[in-house]
């Protein structure tokens, strides 16, 4: 329930604050006093858009808090629990607009979007204005009317399982079908495309050693001049290096032991005299690998021609990206050789999800038949408690192909005068009757389901007397199993009230402030006094008052 309703700097509430209780809250006073104000407030911290208009002080944010008691909590543990937010019998929805018109919401302290805060308060408040009657003339608000009233739950949560299944096979086969379609138009370039790679059968980073052997071959001769130079210095030529440095340490050794700082030149000497051999062993293996060989070259000059003309083709730099080229290829071509047996299997599985859904579907649509009469029965009793004797409501359910919702094609259809001529609900029902045969359908509804707060502005718009008694009646009655906010201009309806509130005017520093309060026994009986006969009330408008509430 909606335990309590926070507005700050809102149009021109400068701030108030109200409890509700959990049965028939009524809210009454003069037009223009601002009731309207309170459910755009409302809507607000359920998630309607904001803007800075709204702010009476414009060098302060508008703040708006809804305080919802829950009993059960189940109703919004799968949201809270998906956002992280801390699951508590209490919850609050805050709105905060800023002189710039944006906006921030909260939920228990935690910052949330709009799409998020809209999800949430569809599952605590049912918010309906008097030219709220749209959902009406939906399919699916007529066919889940329907669904409360059969009680059949857990048959249409295994159904919507099993259409799930069913939808998410016949996406899956569309998209393969899809795919392979558009591969095999192009499967024989791609083919070609694998074959050419394959057949030039290149190793990993082959090209790029190629390309340095090739450098290698064509200055083979240069190459192998200057090792042979090198190699004559160090152990051929009249003074060759190596033995010139071997003559050195022995010269360095025999004067040794006379000055302490030789061991150590020696050493570095030593050092030197081993690397160098090492270097002339070295130039003499690579000596013998670098080959002068045309033949070769040839092979080689070809190899790399190949590869530039596949580097060229395929807009790639590297012997590595022409095998991930070929790899993918390679997948391509298999996915196609798979994609006729997976197909298969794929329309094995959705002719099996397509039966199961269609079997728990025809179970519904069973369900769904046996409400019918008795719906238009109770309904049509409550429009002739609601000021429409003539009214009559008439349910069509008609065969469809399975969808979402079964295999259903529901209508509500309507006839105001006992006409027989049954028409579609939005081309026949003027805006008051469409408000009466809601709060009857909703009515009929909150028996059978766990209905969030319902709050009703000025729906009873249009009606008066025993018609408006009768929908105060129907109030008190959905009253008594779930919280309702209705803001009426009706003394028959306020009569009902298990709290009834009052909104006013009131002149605070200058300023024209909304204000409410929560009238007491007797100042309740004044105001609907003044509800029937104006200000100030008479004696009889007083004992009618008095009547009324008492009755």
């Amino acid at each position: 329930m909606l335990s309590k309703l926070l507005i700050q700097n809102y149009a021109i509430i400068e701030k108030i604050e109200i409890d509700f209780i959990n049965h028939l809250n009524i809210i009454t006073g003069e037009t223009g006093a601002g009731k309207s104000i309170l459910v755009g407030a409302l809507g607000l911290v359920l998630g309607e858009r904001a803007d800075s208009a709204v702010l009476m002080d414009k060098e302060k944010k508008a703040i708006v808090e809804a305080v919802f008691t829950l009993e059960d909590i189940s109703i919004i543990s799968p949201l809270l629990t998906q956002w992280e937010i801390e699951l508590t019998a209490e919850v609050i929805l805050r709105r905060e607009v800023a002189a710039n018109g944006k906006s921030r919401a909260f939920v228990n302290d935690t910052p949330v979007n709009l799409t998020q805060l809209n999800q949430l308060s569809a599952c605590l408040v049912d918010l309906h204005q008097q030219f709220d009657t749209h959902l009406l003339g939906r399919n699916d608000f007529q066919r889940e009317v329907i669904d409360a009233l059969a009680a059949h739950q857990q048959l249409l949560s295994s159904f919507q399982k099993a259409h799930q299944s069913y939808s998410d096979a016949q996406r899956k086969l569309l998209q393969l079908k899809v795919e392979s379609a558009n591969f095999n138009r192009e499967v024989d370039y791609q083919q070609f495309l694998f074959d050419e790679l394959a057949d030039a059968n290149f190793g990993t980073d082959e090209l790029e050693e190629l390309d340095a052997e090739l450098k290698i071959l064509s200055h083979a001769e240069n190459i192998k001049a200057v090792f042979g130079r090198i190699q004559n210095s160090f152990v051929e030529s009249e003074q060759p290096v190596v033995q010139s440095i071997k003559t050195m340490l022995q010269q360095l050794n025999s004067v040794a032991a006379f000055h302490k700082e030789i061991p150590a030149l020696t050493a570095r000497l030593q050092s030197a005299f081993i690397e160098i051999q090492d270097i002339s062993n070295e130039l003499e293996l690579l000596n013998d690998k670098v080959l002068m060989d045309e033949a070769r070259i040839d092979e080689v000059q070809s190899r790399l021609s190949l590869g530039q003309k596949l580097f060229k083709k395929h807009h790639v730099l590297t012997t590595n990206e022409l095998l991930s080229i070929q790899a993918t290829l390679e997948k391509q071509l298999s996915t196609v050789m798979l994609a006729g047996e997976e197909i298969k299997l794929l329309e094995i599985k959705v002719k099996e999800t397509y039966d199961k859904a269609y079997d728990l579907a025809q179970k519904l649509s069973l369900n769904r038949k046996k409400q019918i009469k008795p719906l238009e029965q109770k309904c049509g009793e409550l429009l002739k408690r609601v000021g429409m004797p003539n009214a009559q409501i008439k349910i069509d359910i008609l065969d469809a192909p399975l969808h979402s919702g079964g295999i259903d094609q529901i209508s509500f259809l309507f006839d105001a005068n006992k006409s027989n001529r049954f028409e579609p609900l939005q081309k026949v029902a003027s805006g008051g009757e469409l408000s009466r045969l809601m709060l009857s359908l909703k009515s009929l509804v909150a028996h059978s389901v766990n209905m969030p707060t319902l709050i009703f502005d000025e729906i009873d718009s249009g009606i008066s007397g025993e018609a408006a008694r009768q929908v105060g009646i129907l109030m008190k009655e959905l009253g008594e199993k779930h919280q309702v906010l209705s803001i009426t201009h009706q003394p028959q309806i306020a009569a009902r009230a298990d709290a009834h509130f009052y909104v006013f005017k009131k002149e605070v520093r200058g300023k024209i402030n909304t204000q409410i309060h929560k009238l007491t026994d007797e100042e309740r009986i004044e105001a609907i006094a003044k509800m029937l006969g104006g200000e100030p009330p008479s004696a009889v408008a007083m004992e009618n008052a008095r009547e009324m509430v008492a009755g």
